[in-house]
């Protein structure tokens, strides 16, 4: 049995719209994250994929507490963080640590990226300033960096860089988890694998566990253990890599897989185009929150809002496709 890191007990996340009057009353609220339920297992890589404005992002977030949950349990290594107050949850950051989608914003340009590197070891009081320069010019070289990076800003460094030194900032504090908020989607094709393939690394050597959040499943093919599609605030469909690209069963995830471009050009691949945009999370539909764009609707999903269904290996929250 795998040991579970971190169990997602039912967590929404709903942000309050305000009206434009003098009071600001609450007249609706954005449900970004709407009641999901996963584990992350220790060692293993979890995907989570889905197109923008699903929702996963803000999920990442809330899972180390940068945003805090509506509802729910976020349970790590047995205790509740949902449930813990921001004073008592710095012991519990030094094993969670996240790396950001833009690799530049998410660094301060005043401070060189040896201070940047270092600042987690300072905040938490980890050793002298001595030690802490010997610690972050030992992970330089770690993440693909030379040490004369040490001295330099933000500003001289490429995109590629940028977010390696991202990735050795949560990577200094010896974390269990790291949150992999879209890591490389704001970096050029070709230096993605190269990302891809260090996060792979970096795992194996520090027994790291990650939640790779991505938009498509294309991504997360190479580095994923198993992988969670994530539609309008909720979860659809969970399973291994291996029983989801060669078993879809959710009608999101087909159009998922269908949007993949085909290695070979000379083979024909069947698309599944899905029609009309994305409801609005304010007030997301009645029923199946897919069942607006799915082509296979029933009467059933209009009404009815699917659960999880099947073993562990394999959960999709769809009628049609109900795993035994």
């Amino acid at each position: 049995m795998s040991e579970v890191l971190m169990e997602v007990k039912d967590v929404k996340k709903h942000f309050p719209v305000k009206d434009n009057g003098l009071i600001r009353k609450t007249v609706a609220h954005v449900k970004a994250v709407d009641g999901v339920s996963f584990q992350i297992n220790r060692g293993e890589t979890f995907g989570l994929v889905g197109e923008s404005g699903c929702g996963k992002s803000t999920l990442g977030q809330v899972l180390i507490r940068l945003q805090n949950p509506t509802e729910g349990e976020i349970l790590f290594r047995g205790q509740d963080i949902a449930g813990t107050a921001l004073n008592k949850l710095r012991p519990m950051r030094r094993d969670l640590q996240i790396v950001f989608q833009d690799p530049y914003a998410s660094l301060n340009p005043k401070m060189t990226i040896g201070e940047t590197i270092g600042e987690p070891l300072l905040v938490h009081k980890v050793g002298n300033r001595s030690d802490i320069v010997s610690e972050v010019k030992k992970i330089l070289p770690i993440v693909g960096l030379h040490e004369d990076f040490y001295d330099r800003y933000p500003h001289e460094l490429s995109g590629g860089q940028r977010q390696r030194v991202g990735i050795a900032r949560a990577l200094i504090m010896k974390p269990k988890l790291i949150i992999c908020d879209e890591p490389v989607s704001a970096l050029d094709v070709s230096i993605q694998s190269q990302i891809i393939n260090l996060f792979m690394d970096l795992q194996e050597q520090f027994d790291l566990t990650y939640l790779f959040i991505a938009h498509g499943l294309a991504v997360v093919k190479h580095i994923s253990s198993r992988i969670g599609v994530m539609y309008l605030g909720k979860i659809v469909e969970i399973a291994d890599k291996q029983e989801l690209f060669s078993n879809p069963q959710h009608p999101y995830t087909k159009a998922l897989l269908s949007a993949i471009p085909a290695s070979d050009p000379f083979v024909s691949k069947q698309r599944e185009v899905l029609e009309g945009d994305v409801p609005n999370p304010t007030n997301p539909p009645r029923g199946c929150r897919f069942h607006t764009r799915c082509p296979h609707c029933s009467d059933r999903c209009r009404q009815e809002e699917p659960q999880l269904f099947g073993g562990t290996d394999h959960q999709v929250a769809c009628f049609l496709n109900a795993l035994p």
